[in-house]
């Protein structure tokens, strides 16, 4: 199926979010959802879920890879490169900057910026859950399954358990010959990447073969740059859950290796909080603190396409076996509840981190609730619900 837009509408749409996407992952995700499949209409419920809960199943960056997977789908091999570019870079050069000096966020005003910016994630995701939660849990079965992938959510600890979440909401709708929704028609054929199936063997091929390769080669050619490469490389290959999962690895990488100190891990953390766009750009901060060369530029360049290659070689080596795995009427059943499982996943996360590392005050509460309102009832775009949180967020500060 050919494209069906153009490289720069996919790189004008993504900049717009990589601006804008404060939160994290399950925000970015929410605020995907409002653009591109409310706004623009690339494609519908069903297919937007069917997407998430495959990227959930995949190690690597979920938000990066749906995004990814949107700019593949709406045109094509530069569309996805344009798409990953867009949301990705504003981030980096945020963080680069802090790296090199330009701290753009201390000061109360601006841990009241940060605090505001994290209450509008609270106010997306709640949108998201809703809406979602109507096209996607219509009836009582998928209602259940959603309530009950919430619950193990929230009381296993562990990325995994999204995983285990959706394997077994799958099987559910598997055995419950639950109500799918048909592949190839209406918006949801918007779906189907250009992607060939020895496309998706080479990538996967190539995935393992730096995946084993790499270490043995840091081992053979002694090199810096080849050891930074390597590091982060299997950081962004190992790490299931995306985001926060990836901090141990890092830290295993690049504090225990001494390349960076504890003190500067932490702040280039709390930056990373701080801008819009994915966390795994906190890479490119790292790679500019690095105690020995390459760092500066040249080390946030490599660190930041590093961590980012296993996660989409991954997605695009599975996405054309998807499809056709997808297009069954077993498989239709059984994605019907993996998707309920993802309004679940996304219910849980927005109790846990959204709302509880969020909101701690009647103020802060208060702001969420006035975001959420301009996101429903008012219909606002989501850069207005940012604007009022971080402006809302510096006067609670002020105040």
């Amino acid at each position: 199926m050919l494209p069906q837009g153009s490289t720069g509408e996919v790189f004008r749409a993504f900049l717009k979010l990589g601006l804008t996407s404060f939160g994290g992952p399950i925000a970015h995700l929410g605020y995907f959802r409002q653009e591109l499949v409310l706004r623009r209409k690339w494609l519908d419920e069903a297919a937007y879920a069917d997407l998430v809960a495959l990227c959930q199943f995949l190690p690597g960056p979920a938000s990066s890879q749906v995004g990814f997977a949107l700019g593949l789908m709406r045109a094509g091999p530069l569309g996805a490169l344009a798409a990953w570019a867009a949301f990705t870079l504003p981030s980096a050069l945020l963080l680069v900057a802090f790296a090199l000096g330009a701290s753009l966020f201390s000061g109360p005003l601006g841990q009241g910026l940060v605090a505001g910016l994290k209450l509008v994630a609270v106010a997306i995701v709640a949108h998201a859950v809703l809406g979602m939660a109507r096209a996607l849990c219509p009836d009582r079965e998928r209602a259940t399954l959603a309530l009950a992938a919430a619950a193990l959510v929230l009381l296993v600890a562990g990325p995994l358990a999204q995983v285990g979440a959706i394997a077994l909401a799958a099987l559910a709708g598997l055995m419950l010959r639950l109500p799918g929704a048909a592949s190839g028609q209406g918006p949801a054929a918007a779906a189907r990447a250009p992607v060939s199936r020895r496309t998706g063997l080479v990538c996967l091929a190539l995935f393992a073969l730096l995946l084993v390769g790499l270490p043995l080669a840091v081992h053979l050619v002694p090199s810096q740059a080849l050891a930074v490469v390597d590091a982060f490389y299997r950081a962004g290959a190992l790490v299931f859950g995306g985001g926060h999962v990836v901090l141990p690895l890092l830290e295993a990488e690049v504090v225990r290796g001494g390349w960076v100190d504890a003190q500067s891990f932490l702040a280039g953390y709390g930056a990373a909080q701080a801008v819009p766009g994915p966390l795994f750009t906190f890479a490119a901060y790292l790679g500019a603190v690095l105690a020995v060369p390459p760092n500066g530029i040249a080390g946030a360049a490599l660190a930041l396409v590093a961590v980012f290659l296993p996660g989409l070689l991954l997605l695009v080596g599975v996405l054309p076996f998807w499809q056709a795995f997808r297009a069954r009427t077993g498989a239709r059943a059984a994605m019907a509840g993996a998707n309920a499982a993802v309004v679940g996943i996304l219910g849980a996360a927005l109790y846990d981190p959204v709302f509880t590392s969020a909101v701690t005050t009647p103020a802060q509460f208060t702001l969420a609730l006035a975001c959420f309102v301009l996101l429903t009832a008012w219909k606002a775009p989501p850069w207005v619900a940012v604007l009022v949180a971080g402006l809302g967020g510096m006067a609670i500060a002020a105040a």
